[in-house]
């Protein structure tokens, strides 16, 4: 616990979009989170929309009229991660993960894809080698199906199966900047 700060959760997480309306219509049409706040910029600066996703926390986005375009691979990963795809740059936002229960994932996969949206394959992650196990198991801490939204940002649906309260849970030695191969 710590002691220092009474940090509260995530209040909002910002994000920048090409495409104000395109967004609105994605997180609240196809994710149903309602736009519950919106702010034009001064001095023509751009706008800045919050949506509620849940649990008294906030997605943010901003847009700005002369914001660069994103750069696959770079700003975000280029594809889904069940298609081997996982690298973003140092100081990028490499997905968003929304927390959902674990006994409507599949049924929520069922629901993006009916909306026209490419989903990847249910991930059982676990301790294997790969960190994906082909089926569930006791080893299995989450579950997770990955998606994009209209800028590219790569979203994630998980859903914890069990408490990371496990020795082996936290076994690993942190890399420090040395360790990179540039």
């Amino acid at each position: 616990m710590n002691t220092e700060f009474e940090l509260r959760g995530v209040n909002h997480i910002a994000l920048v979009c090409s495409d104000m309306k395109q967004t609105v219509d994605f997180y609240s049409g196809v994710l149903g989170m309602p736009l519950i706040k919106t702010i034009e910029l001064p001095m023509g600066w751009g706008q800045h929309f919050f949506f509620d996703c849940g649990g008294g926390n906030a997605l943010a986005f901003f847009w700005f009229p002369d914001a660069p375009d994103g750069v696959p691979g770079v700003s975000q990963p280029r594809n889904l991660p069940d298609r081997g795809e996982l690298l973003s740059a140092v100081g990028s936002m490499n997905h968003l993960a929304f927390d959902v229960p674990p006994e409507k994932i599949e049924e929520y996969r069922e629901r993006l894809v009916a909306k026209g949206i490419d989903v990847g394959v249910l991930l059982n992650h676990d301790d294997s080698e790969f960190g994906v196990a082909p089926s569930l198991h006791d080893g299995v801490f989450v579950r997770s199906i990955y998606f994009k939204d209209p800028d590219g940002v790569l979203i994630e649906f998980a859903c914890w199966l069990r408490e990371l309260d496990r020795p082996e849970d936290v076994r690993h030695e942190p890399k420090t900047a040395a360790d990179r191969t540039l």
